[in-house]
């Protein structure tokens, strides 16, 4: 198998004329500090990464590969490897190949290590070291490089969270996997510098720096000019490219100029611990993947133009013209090296693969609640300081906004690698007063406040999980999660998955949720869709009703961030933040005492198990969040009519309660589902599901809000689920 860019190689550097030799010690080129050892060693692992591309073509071709997004052109980021160190943390998109093999070797491994790595992620192989098979992906535990399936970027808010996390924990004193003077680097393509996410991966960066923080991560564009078949026009990654952000600029064709220019750009992230931005000019050879027909959408001409500056035949000219080898050197070296990659190649192609759901799923969310239970149980040593002498357990019955604050209090006092941020939750406490005096009492490091940025939240989330603290995001509102969705379904739910484990991005992200708002009301606060939430693989929703359930249940959430590395996701009814009553006004049936340390590992409430109230055996009536409340009111009145129903209160909306929803179920024979949300892609659809899976015979019914968006004021109630709707369907079931 030969194409155009292999017979170029081989044509160009046949046609190179030799130098006087000359000391490898000495820099390959006058006004460079690249010596000619140095850059007969990156040559290597540009090779390595150029025949890595022609490899996975190959293997597609006998329909034993299955992937062929390569390198070819961007082999400069060789040397953007060697100016940082092993245990630098490196995001890195598809394009770096060279990047990893230099990585792989300057942490002492083979040359063959690097190599196979890459082999069996094309193939799909179960024992490849990172992704297992599931995803072929640049990533290694012992080389600080973190997996990214990104194609648009969305990578650089967590490459801005490790960055932050780097220089936070160690202000906290919290133990990181990544030394104090560590820098992150991240690198994508120019397409991607337009995308929203490199935006907020910039501007968060940029942002923390302006305040003083500590943001060390160094971003690399390697800008060959092409998003797929879109042109990005000549000067716009430059010319548009975040004004605080310390700008470097390289030929990605020239190892020399690379070489120099990455290092004073990573020099500069260390010292000054603040951001910076690296544009390394590259071609795109082979087109954009295997099955990408180039002529369709470029000349001849620019592709020809492109083969002109292939940086292998640069570097190779650099080594001939230096006298350190010779053009027929460098082609039986190339020969010789593509034939026992393409051996290597075959031998990985023979190499098991996945072959169950179960082991594929293995590494997608573990769940250890024996573990969990105890750990969830864990109080401060002393209390009496966090909370200024007064324990919450003796303040008598709080709300569900008190509970939660207080939990979050304990957490932050039993646990120091804790932290709580998001819009507003610092000085102000939140806009509904949750956070309220956290600040003050656990100080700005442990509390504080962020740029108003969805995406920037949760990717400081994201890179604080990977340095071994347990980050609680806030999202104002449960409508504002959703232009940054992906933070958590393309970033935090897949990193275990893609990683076997090796890495994991605990979080618990608080979010004020729901409608039925009193004064306070439109679609951007009072939004009831959690469909794009229980859709994720792994994810935990959990959303609790009662305030003693909502400090149970986050605990359990802290607890299995830290235990199992989980992604949590805590809903928390707005309309029920301060209720107090129950039935009548004053009676106070809604609150609920806060339950002391002693107390905790009796009270524990597991992932996925649901609450029930009453034990009557005419209806079950299955519910969550603000349907609790509504339905316990109807059941009442049911029940005094002579008619015997239970509640069950689901808790978790993923993993849905399944064991305890069909003993409920099975009890009554007849199941009255009121789900607050959506009727089309509502949780009740799941509930439904789960029911006649489980071959549940009896009669289901269920009343939902409306397939509509909520709209401002008194009009919401017209589309929003009610208490009388409720008590109509189960009257209509139970007759």
């Amino acid at each position: 198998m030969r194409d155009a860019v292999e017979t170029h190689f081989a044509e160009a550097v046949a046609a190179l004329v030799p130098g006087a030799p000359r000391d490898p010690g000495l820099p390959v080129r006058a006004g460079t500090t690249l010596t000619g050892a140095r850059c007969r060693e990156l040559f290597e692992f540009q090779l390595g990464s150029r025949l890595l591309d022609v490899a996975a073509r190959w293997l597609r071709e006998q329909g034993e590969g299955f992937y062929t997004i390569g390198s070819a052109g961007h082999e400069g980021n060789a040397a953007v490897a060697a100016a940082l160190r092993v245990t630098d943390p490196a995001l890195l998109h598809y394009r770096s190949g060279a990047f990893y093999l230099t990585r792989s070797a300057m942490a002492g491994r083979l040359p063959e290590e690097g190599l196979r790595d890459v082999l069996l992620g094309l193939v799909a192989a179960a024992e490849e070291p990172i992704a297992g098979g599931r995803h072929k992906v640049f990533g290694h535990p012992d080389l600080a490089v973190i997996p990214q399936t990104s194609t648009i970027a969305s990578h650089l808010p967590r490459a801005a969270g490790v960055a932050f996390a780097v220089e936070h924990a160690r202000r906290l004193g919290v133990e990181s996997p990544w030394p104090d003077d560590a820098i992150a680097v991240c690198s994508f393509g120019d397409a991607s510098v337009n995308h929203a996410s490199a935006l907020s991966g910039f501007n968060t960066a940029a942002y923390g720096s302006y305040q003083g923080l500590g943001m060390p991560v160094l971003f690399v564009c390697e800008d060959n000019g092409l998003g797929i078949s879109v042109r990005t026009p000549d000067g716009w990654v430059e010319a548009a490219h975040h004004p605080l952000l310390e700008y470097f600029e390289a030929d990605g064709c020239d190892l020399a100029d690379v070489h120099d220019v990455a290092r004073a750009a990573a020099e500069h992230v260390r010292v000054h611990r603040s951001p910076a931005f690296l544009r390394i000019g590259t071609v795109r050879l082979m087109g954009h993947a295997g099955s990408d027909v180039e002529l369709s959408y470029r000349t001849k001409r620019e592709i020809t133009a492109d083969l002109g500056r292939d940086p292998l035949v640069a570097t190779a000219r650099l080594l001939v013209e230096a006298g350190l080898t010779t053009p027929d050197e460098v082609l039986t070296h190339y020969e010789t090296t593509r034939e026992h990659l393409l051996k290597m190649a075959l031998e990985s192609s023979r190499r098991p693969r996945l072959t169950s759901v179960t082991d594929i799923m293995e590494p997608l969310a573990p769940r250890t609640p024996e573990t969990v239970a105890p750990a969830s149980a864990i109080a401060a040593a002393s209390r009496e300081k966090a909370f200024g002498g007064r324990l919450p357990e003796h303040e008598g019955p709080l709300t569900l906004s008190q509970a939660i604050n207080r939990t979050l209090a304990d957490a932050l006092a039993a646990h120091p690698d804790v932290l709580v941020f998001g819009e507003d939750v610092a000085r102000k406490g939140g806009v509904y007063g949750v956070t309220r005096g956290l600040q003050k009492r656990f100080g700005a490091n442990r509390v504080f406040d962020t740029l108003l940025d969805e995406q920037a939240v949760l990717g400081l989330a994201l890179g604080s999980g990977l340095a071994g603290l347990v980050p609680v995001p806030e999202i104002q509102y449960l409508a504002y999660l959703h232009n940054a969705l992906d933070q958590i379904r393309g970033e935090a739910a897949t990193l275990s998955f893609f990683s076997r484990g090796a890495f994991r991005n605990p979080m618990v992200v608080r979010v004020a949720s729901y409608a039925y708002q009193k004064g306070f009301g439109g679609h951007f606060h009072n939004d009831n869709s959690v469909a794009a939430l229980r859709d994720i693989p792994g994810l935990v929703v959990a959303s609790p009703a009662r305030p003693d359930d909502a400090a149970a249940m986050l605990r359990t959430c802290l607890a299995a961030a830290r235990v199992d590395g989980s992604v949590c996701v805590f809903l928390e009814p707005i309309a029920l933040y301060t209720t107090r009553d129950m039935f009548d006004e004053g009676d106070n049936g809604w609150l609920a005492p806060y339950v002391p340390p002693s107390r905790w590992a009796e009270t524990h409430v597991p992932v996925g198990r649901a609450r029930s109230y009453g034990d009557g055996r005419d209806l079950t009536i299955v519910t969550f969040g603000n349907g609790l409340r509504m339905s316990l009111r109807a059941a009442v009145r049911l029940t005094a009519e002579g008619h015997s129903c239970r509640v069950l209160d689901l808790r978790w909306l993923s993993p849905l309660p399944v064991e305890d929803l069909l003993h409920a179920a099975e009890l009554t024979g007849k199941v009255l589902i009121a789900d607050e949300t959506r009727r089309s892609g509502g949780v009740s659809e799941g509930i439904v599901a789960e029911l006649l899976d489980a071959g549940f015979t009896g009669r289901i019914a269920r009343v939902t809000s409306s397939d509509s968006f909520v709209p401002l004021g008194e009009a919401a109630r017209h589309v929003l689920l009610s208490e009388g709707e409720i008590e109509e369907a189960a009257r209509k079931l139970l007759g």
